[in-house]
């Protein structure tokens, strides 16, 4: 793995991002046969999708040799929730893993998938898990400041954010953090936005507009990456 691209921070430098990719199924194969340690696991907003392909949780403790997941939601069970004897989800705090009971469990890949826009201190948490993960692989994915959808809200003077969002990084920001954290080497993929629980609430014709828009939407993704949904970010830790 290599940095993505060497940046000069200048205005308007042409970025070269490779095409976008499926973010759970990227997520899930780079976790095929390894001991997965999951940050922010537990999608509250999105259980819905749990039994669809779709949910990423379930997708990696599918292909995992060992799965543990860490999550603060209040909608968890103060005991956490054990599927198997390697997959479980602890509730706990990503700060203080080393408080977690994981045995002598040592972890191959951590996932934080979707979790750093809903952090006060990305960059505190990046060399945090830098200082515990030292020589491991971590892949993250988060929303993309540049997408299309935000784009085109923005028109409307509207936004796509949630009430437990604090920020929302770009290519830039994202390699920004990387570099100061002090990470070995790292890339940045593109991935494709997804209107999976929009897809599953409709009916008829609304459902297949829905889909349409997802692969149109998509199609437009490939051919200009930097509005794209997100940005996977695969780091050397």
């Amino acid at each position: 793995m290599k940095q993505t691209t060497q940046l000069n921070y200048s205005v308007g430098e042409k970025l070269l991002l490779p095409r976008p990719v499926e973010r759970v199924n990227y997520i899930v194969q780079n976790c095929t046969g390894k001991r997965v340690l999951d940050l922010g696991c537990y999608d509250e907003t999105a259980l819905i999708k749990e039994n669809t392909g779709k949910y990423l949780f379930t997708e990696i403790s599918k292909v995992a040799e060992l799965h543990f997941g860490v999550d603060n939601s209040s909608k968890l069970p103060e005991t956490g929730i054990s599927y198997s004897d390697t997959g479980k989800i602890f509730k706990g705090d990503i700060y203080n893993l080393h408080q977690m009971n994981f045995g002598n469990t040592e972890f191959d890949v951590i996932v934080a998938g979707e979790l750093i826009e809903h952090l006060p201190n990305t960059l505190d948490f990046f060399k945090h898990i830098k200082k515990q993960y030292a020589g491991k692989k971590m892949i993250c994915s988060t929303p993309n400041t540049t997408s299309l959808s935000n784009i085109v809200l923005a028109l409307f003077k509207r936004e796509s954010c949630h009430i437990d969002h604090l920020q929302v990084y770009s290519y830039k920001t994202l390699n920004t953090l990387c570099k100061l954290a002090g990470f070995t080497a790292w890339e940045i993929i593109p991935y494709h936005v997804k209107f999976t629980e929009m897809i599953m609430r409709s009916k008829g014709i609304k459902k297949i507009f829905v889909s349409s828009a997802e692969k149109l939407v998509n199609t437009v993704e490939t051919i200009f990456p930097m509005i794209a949904g997100g940005n996977i970010v695969a780091i050397d830790i």
